[in-house]
């Protein structure tokens, strides 16, 4: 059964099993004044209302998103292509315009990949660049880390420390992460540190 766990008002998470990465990993249902928005969705809980737009962090996390009968799924311009061979039909691209829920989308290191900043929750949306605790591979305690470097392609962990330091500048109080733990306090201090 999915748990779902309500992380600030009008924010759910829930985690369910990937069976290619072997652990629980996090989706995420956020209440806007445009509608229900899910992040990343894998195994939607029962009961949660049909979701008006899906928002994708990058390719990989395509999981549930082409079965659900969401009016708009969003993605990176640089990621649609491999989203599509996986089945999803992205119709809005992220950088073309307003996200809905004034959801802001920064673009990473990492070919193809975009975190969110959810203004009202005070939360960053990360997929695969930033790791919690607890998460594969190399599971540390500290509360966030970057993902490895060979996951970055070309790009560093110096580019990608460069890519997420806007986030610095937002009133962080939650980093979200996919794998691993969320961070739900003090979530600007862990970003800081993995950034530095």
């Amino acid at each position: 059964m999915t748990l779902v766990a309500t992380v600030a008002p009008g924010l759910q998470r829930w985690t369910a099993w990937h069976e290619e990465w072997k652990e629980e990993v996090a989706s995420l249902a956020v209440e806007t004044d445009d509608g229900l928005v899910v992040i990343d969705p894998i195994d939607p809980p029962r009961g949660l209302a049909r979701p008006d737009h899906v928002l994708l962090t990058v390719f990989w996390h395509v999981r549930s998103a082409a079965s659900l009968p969401a009016a708009d799924v969003w993605a990176s311009k640089r990621a649609v292509r491999r989203l599509r061979s996986r089945g999803a039909q992205v119709t809005q691209i992220v950088e073309d315009g307003p996200l809905p829920g004034g959801i802001r989308a920064f673009p990473t290191a990492r070919d193809g990949e975009v975190v969110y900043w959810l203004p009202q929750q005070k939360a960053v949306v990360a997929g695969d660049v930033l790791l919690g605790a607890g998460a594969k591979p190399h599971a540390t305690a500290d509360p966030l880390r970057l993902c490895p470097e060979r996951w970055l392609g070309r790009a560093s962990h110096d580019d990608l420390r460069t890519s997420l330091r806007p986030l610095l500048d937002l009133p962080v109080q939650r980093v979200l992460v996919s794998h691993g733990e969320p961070v739900v306090r003090a979530g600007k201090r862990a970003l800081a540190e993995v950034l530095v």
